[in-house]
């Protein structure tokens, strides 16, 4: 069955416009790696001095062997990281013979390296589109050009929003943490992107590895990085070293809200005609404009402040994208089914898989209410996406997403679903998102006759990455006639994660529940796939898959990691009747 078997790569498009920004990618990042490891730096700067404390107590003697900068620190705190000879090997020469002693100055000297390597990797896609006339090859390269970019910007755009003047409250917040945690794992994200593009090309082996032989730096930095901000409160309670109370509490307002969402965004989420800043009519209504693509043009860049459009019903047949620069835009229509953005590329007419998504958004902060995303190339045309979103902290309330396979493709960052439509055949819902669904209809549908349905498909790489899919009291059944064999998902990555929750699950649902990526192939025991508390004709898991990292229960403790307020750092972030409670 190709289908089933089918490459997937998945990358990300932004504005050609952007050379300026490329011009200056090489400054940008050593100032952005520079920045960022202020606050990591900090964090060694505590353990190293910790280590060498205890040494000193312990043996009564000078304690050279573990002073700040000095080798046995660096292996400290590189004993967490999964790329622990590439730590070692970029901090100890600096270290050794006590030359650096200031551990945010060897972090700043040993990362430099890594800066370098990540300058020119942003660089290297213009010269490997060059070097080639094969079309299709190009055009993964351009997925790793824009993604590479994209990583770049993620981390900017991380720093500029931390204070990193000293240790305090505002910088170690569990908010802070969470909020570098998300925006690592998706610069991780993002470069992966670029050899799942290669891979869906089925890419000469050479040409594959020459790239990771390019991207091996800055993914390890990424990768260590990310390490050591999720080990950090573990690092410090392991060590008894005082935890001031502002470490461990997060930023909210006291109604409960965490500080990254306005409580206007909460009204503007239940008025019932928001007041819009550009209305959109493709009858040419006075005052509007014709194609939404004409109310995005009028987005400014960056904006701190909300900025809606309101797309009123009809069909709008139109390729959008909001990218990284459209902030805080929420974007309402008449409802679903009556204001429809459709399209129909596809990857059998040679488009890359994630570049045929309808509706991309990017920019930070989007929200969707009462709009249908649609692509209707049909399952003939295999992979065809009808949204694609990496917005952080994003928002889709009353949205349907209607398609077949890779219907709703949640690439990156924290995204929350709720009341939304979402109908498909093969890894419908996808991606390397944070992503939690409350309240919504997943709908499979008739495939091709030599498919299956499989509903999920999630694309976590390695343990620390902020990344999974929760899907919690939600309906599963079918949409139409399904006379296929229906799976809840099937592992993408070698440490997948997706947890079903308090849902209902229809007959359609094969025994086994879950099938493999590959057939026959038994994944890793790394995957993380869990059942809790389901109910309906398919919820029973005696029969379901018997994998070392599937889990037919799981106690309450561990089903409150994957909740709004866990999981996505989203305590009560919509108002009390849009979000539910998890009752355990």
């Amino acid at each position: 069955m190709d289908t089933i078997n089918s490459f997937k790569g998945y990358g990300k498009v932004d504005p050609a416009e952007e050379q300026a920004y490329r011009r200056k990618t090489r400054r940008r990042i050593i100032i952005v790696v520079v920045s960022a490891v202020l606050l990591v730096g900090l964090i060694i700067g505590v353990v190293a001095g910790t280590v060498a404390h205890k040494k000193n107590k312990s043996s009564g003697g000078s304690g050279d062997d573990a002073t700040p900068g000095s080798p046995a620190s660096v292996e400290a705190m590189c004993s967490v990281t999964e790329y622990k000879e590439s730590c070692m090997k970029s901090l100890s020469p600096a270290a050794a013979g006590g030359k650096v002693k200031d551990p945010l100055k060897l972090f700043v000297l040993s990362l430099k390296m890594e800066a370098d390597s990540l300058a020119e990797l942003a660089s290297r896609p213009a010269g490997w589109m060059n070097g080639t006339k094969d079309k299709n090859l190009r055009q993964a390269f351009e997925v790793c050009r824009d993604v590479f970019d994209d990583a770049v910007q993620r981390l900017n755009d991380s720093i500029a929003s931390m204070e990193v003047h000293g240790v305090d409250g505002k910088i170690l917040s569990s908010a802070r943490i969470a909020d570098l945690k998300t925006w690592l794992s998706a610069a991780i994200t993002d470069q992966e992107t670029c050899l799942d593009a290669l891979e869906e090309i089925k890419a000469n082996a050479t040409v594959v590895d020459n790239v990771k032989g390019e991207m091996k730096n800055s993914t390890e930095f990424a990768s260590n990085s990310l390490a050591i901000v999720t080990h950090i409160i573990s690092f410090l309670g392991n060590l008894h070293i005082p935890i001031h109370r502002k470490l461990l509490t997060a930023n909210q307002h006291s109604d409960g809200f965490p500080g990254w969402v306005k409580p206007g965004d909460r009204r503007l989420l239940q008025a019932e005609n928001p007041t819009p800043d550009v209305v959109v009519d493709k009858n040419g209504s006075p005052g509007s404009v014709k194609t939404i693509k004409e109310a995005v043009d009028k987005i400014p860049p960056k904006s701190t402040s909300r900025f809606v459009i309101y797309v009123m019903a009809g069909e709008y047949k139109e390729k959008l994208e909001l990218d990284k620069s459209k902030w805080n835009v929420m974007m309402y229509g008449d409802g679903m089914g009556k204001t429809i953005i459709t399209g129909s590329d596809n990857y059998i007419d040679k488009t890359a898989t994630f570049k045929t998504a309808t509706f991309t958004v990017v920019g930070q902060g989007f929200i969707a209410r009462d709009i249908t995303f649609q692509n209707t190339a049909g399952a003939e045309k295999h992979q065809a996406v009808a949204m694609r979103s990496g917005s952080d902290q994003s928002v889709f309330y009353h949205c349907s997403f209607d398609g077949y396979q890779d219907t709703l493709y949640a690439h990156s960052n924290r995204q929350f679903y709720r009341e939304c439509h979402i109908t498909g055949t093969i890894d419908f819902i996808f991606g390397s998102a944070s992503v939690v669904f409350q309240g919504c209809k997943i709908q499979p549908r008739q495939p091709l006759p030599n498919q299956y349905n499989t509903i999920t498909a999630q694309g976590k790489t390695e343990p620390n990455l902020s990344s999974g899919i929760s899907i919690q009291k939600c309906d599963i059944s079918p949409l139409g006639e399904v006379t296929v064999p229906t799976y809840l998902g099937r592992p993408w990555k070698p440490y997948s994660t997706t947890v079903i929750m308090q849902s209902s699950i229809g007959s359609l649902l094969k025994p086994q529940g879950w099938i493999e990526w590959f057939p026959n192939v038994t994944p890793p025991a790394t995957i993380f796939y869990a059942e809790y508390m389901n109910t309906g004709a398919g919820a029973g898991v005696d029969q379901r898959v018997k994998w070392d990292g599937y889990h037919p229960s799981i106690t309450s403790d561990q089903a409150s990691k994957f909740t709004v307020q866990s999981f996505i750092d989203g305590d009560q972030w919509l108002s009390g009747k849009v979000i539910y409670e998890l009752t355990l």
